[in-house]
């Protein structure tokens, strides 16, 4: 269960809206959430990043060998074992 805090002119807006749809503020909520939700989830991933995607240049720095340290740590893992 979910509890949300709307301030004043966006309760006054989201009461009249559900009461010109015929429906309880809860349920309205609840719809505009779910189609919020799956318009959301039904993009691509490189629609939702799209604005990150390519912001960051480098030139490796430390993640140059992540590969190589990540491999490193599992086989000491393996070792201990």
């Amino acid at each position: 269960m979910r509890s949300v805090r709307l301030d004043a002119d966006l309760d006054e807006k989201v009461r009249k809206a559900a009461a010109a749809e015929g429906s309880s503020v809860s349920e309205f909520l609840r719809r505009a959430a779910a189609e919020r939700a799956e318009r959301q989830l039904a993009r691509r991933p490189s629609e939702r990043l799209g604005d990150v995607i390519g912001a960051v240049r480098s030139d490796g720095g430390r993640a140059a060998r992540t590969g190589a340290a990540f491999g490193e740590a599992l086989e000491a893992r393996r070792r201990r074992r």
